[in-house]
């Protein structure tokens, strides 16, 4: 079971390729966080929000999950506008 709520009928390939990694990172806690944000958001990405979403699955673990719950800042180049409604999803949802 990977947790995930969301279908990934009427998705192109490479949405559900992005919402399948999204909730197989590695360690649980940044499979909920991107997990959960793929489920609410995979599907209203512009392409410009999936290539930078792509970069985020990149990052390792432990410095993503620092990024998103505060502490500290993203790297250089990380830190757009995905990332910061990335960070509130997670930071209204309880993550």
């Amino acid at each position: 079971m990977t947790g995930s709520s969301r279908t990934s009928e009427g998705l192109s390939e490479r949405r559900r390729k992005l919402l399948f990694r999204s909730w197989h990172r590695g360690i649980r806690e940044t499979d909920l966080i991107m997990g959960r944000f793929a489920d609410a958001h995979i599907g209203d990405l512009t392409e410009t929000d999936l290539d930078e979403y792509e970069k985020l699955l990149e990052v390792p673990d432990r410095d993503l999950y620092a990024w998103v719950v505060g502490e500290y800042e993203p790297a250089e180049g990380f830190d757009t506008a995905l990332f910061r409604k990335l960070r509130a999803f997670n930071n209204m949802s309880g993550a």
